[in-house]
């Protein structure tokens, strides 16, 4: 998911790790700095378009790697979460940095999740702009809950029950579609769909030469 306008210079006044409160937490992710930048997948990619594979072997070198290259590269892209298939890994994990409406920082990782249904009497639907770094360029606005939870595990396989509200809320949502092959282009009409493309096609470059720079930036 790509950063809302604005976000980038929000001030935490919390920071939650892994769901959990913590008292102080740097810039970058740790994983950043031991991860290495990654390609990401853009629109059209068959594995962008098909559900991913279920974690099934947990504490691996491997795994560990992914994470670190995920968060690498979703700083370089500049986004607020990631999902392995767009880094061309076929399978259930997601990252995120992501700072909500009320300066609350939520940091972390989850393989597996699956989101809670949430009751009809406690659905608000809230239409905001909304990005994707597989679409590189276009916002779009697209209805989403108001409020997420959804459940997994960390890398090492230990329970996750991570809860959002407002823009995290919108970010736990839009990665768990990409674990379904699903991009918010699937949840606009098909004549907004066309309009996002021919966007997107006059703006990647520019998208991919500060994605570049970033890189640079950070020594990745």
């Amino acid at each position: 998911m790509a950063v809302r306008f604005g976000a980038q210079g929000s001030v935490d006044r919390q920071v939650r790790v892994q769901g959990v409160p913590a008292d102080s937490y740097p810039r970058l992710a740790p994983e950043a700095g031991r991860g290495a930048v990654r390609r990401v997948t853009v629109v059209g990619e068959e594995i962008l378009g098909r559900p991913c594979r279920e974690v099934a072997e947990f504490g691996t070198p491997e795994l560990s790697r992914l994470v670190d290259d995920m968060f690498a590269t979703l700083y370089v892209a500049e986004g607020a979460g990631l999902a392995a298939n767009q880094v061309d890994v076929d399978l259930r994990l997601f990252v995120w940095d992501c700072t909500d409406e009320w300066g609350v920082r939520h940091v972390g990782h989850i393989a597996n999740p699956v989101l809670d249904e949430v009751p009809a009497a406690r659905r608000r639907l809230v239409e905001e702009m909304e990005g994707c770094l597989s679409v590189p360029g276009p916002y779009r606005p697209v209805p989403r809950t108001d409020h997420a939870v959804v459940r997994g595990f960390d890398k090492d396989g230990r329970p996750l029950v991570i809860e959002g509200r407002g823009y995290f809320a919108r970010c736990l949502q839009h990665e768990t579609d990409h674990l379904h092959g699903r991009l918010y282009l699937d949840r606009l009409a098909r004549r907004e769909r066309k309009e996002v493309l021919r966007e997107m096609a006059a703006s990647k470059d520019e998208v991919f030469a500060r994605r570049a720079a970033r890189a640079a930036e950070l020594g990745k």
